[in-house]
């Protein structure tokens, strides 16, 4: 009897202890579903608030938009500063020549003709003769002028800085002259100095490749007559040579003594021998387009010496360039087929 009670008691703890475990486990499962179910509707409210504050700030009213479709558009936008970017780039690099021979000639097939070279006489305030005596002998003005531009494809200016006073007579005699024979190349930042002859030339190259499409740019001294015939014959010869540096080609003694008329303060850098590179006479000389470039984009690290015509040659050394050592170039006496010849 004692057996049998024993055996109901310990069946009926038994029990007892199940259904206690049950109800807990019931208890804590509702208690994670009840969990759950909050964290799941918050969530749901986070999102409508998100969705309803991008719909408040874009404007679009009760359109919803996913998180999907909003990584989207913030892609397309940025995607689009990127292309507006390449575009910009790609503007410049045209501007400034670096881009593909097809895509330049697809440019200007709508475009004027390409002008055959653009020559700046190098001048200064006290040269008004010469320049009234370049335009009777050799430099076309007026409607001849216009009709030389565009038949031979050839662009004459006068280039000269700023006085170191600006506004002052010399500045204004200039602005006078300008304006009543309109072929001057006024270079405004630069200051018109002989000790800054060098730095003129490399000035006059950048804004004249800025402002003309040429094949060719040529400097000349105004105490110089040129042949515009003999001068276009012999730069069409070498239109097939894309980096020319035309001239009458030189070097000699680099004058170390201050009192000597070329004196060249930077003489040690051209070495025991004191011998000047092979470099174009600064009478008269040209380039291709492809190195009017290169002195553009590079003028403010290029190199001016006291002379501008060993500057410009210190300018192509380290380049890809073909040397010309044109005889016509050669100013010191007219003969036929020349292209200048020195007052």
């Amino acid at each position: 009897m004692n057996s049998r009670g024993s055996t109901n008691r310990l069946s009926s703890t038994s029990n007892f202890r199940s259904r206690m475990s049950f109800l807990m486990l019931s208890m804590f499962s509702t208690m994670a579903a009840l969990y759950v179910a909050g964290r799941l509707w918050l969530d749901s409210e986070n999102r409508v608030y998100l969705i309803q504050e991008l719909d408040r700030r874009t404007g679009q009213g009760r359109s919803a938009i996913s998180v999907d479709d909003t990584l989207k558009i913030i892609t397309c936008r940025e995607q689009q500063k990127r292309l507006t970017a390449l575009q910009m780039e790609l503007g410049k690099a045209s501007q400034e020549g670096f881009v593909s021979k097809h895509l330049q000639d697809n440019n200007e097939k709508d475009s004027k003709k390409k002008l055959l070279a653009v020559i700046g006489v190098s001048t200064n305030f006290g040269n008004k003769k010469n320049r009234d005596a370049i335009r009777k002998a050799w430099m076309p003005t007026g409607p001849a002028r216009k009709k030389l531009e565009e038949e031979k494809g050839i662009v004459i200016r006068f280039v000269i800085g700023r006085s170191l006073n600006r506004g002052d007579s010399s500045d204004r005699a200039i602005d006078d002259e300008s304006r009543n024979s309109d072929d001057f190349i006024i270079l405004n930042d630069h200051v018109e100095s002989p000790q800054e002859q060098s730095k003129k030339t490399k000035s006059f190259f950048a804004y004249a490749v800025e402002h003309w499409d040429a094949e060719f740019y040529a400097k000349v001294n105004d105490n110089v007559y040129v042949n515009l015939d003999a001068i276009g014959a012999v730069l069409t010869s070498y239109l097939d040579k894309p980096r020319a540096y035309i001239g009458c080609m030189k070097s000699g003694e680099v004058f170390s003594q201050s009192e000597q008329k070329w004196y060249e303060p930077e003489w040690w850098k051209f070495g025991d021998g004191k011998s000047y590179f092979r470099h174009a006479s600064g009478e008269i000389f040209a380039i291709s387009k492809a190195l009017a470039q290169f002195i553009s984009i590079n003028r403010s690290i290029l190199r001016s010496y006291a002379h501008d015509d060993v500057s410009a040659g210190s300018w192509f050394i380290g380049l890809d360039v073909k040397y010309v050592d044109e005889g016509k170039f050669c100013c010191s006496s007219w003969s036929s087929g020349s292209v200048c010849a020195a007052a």
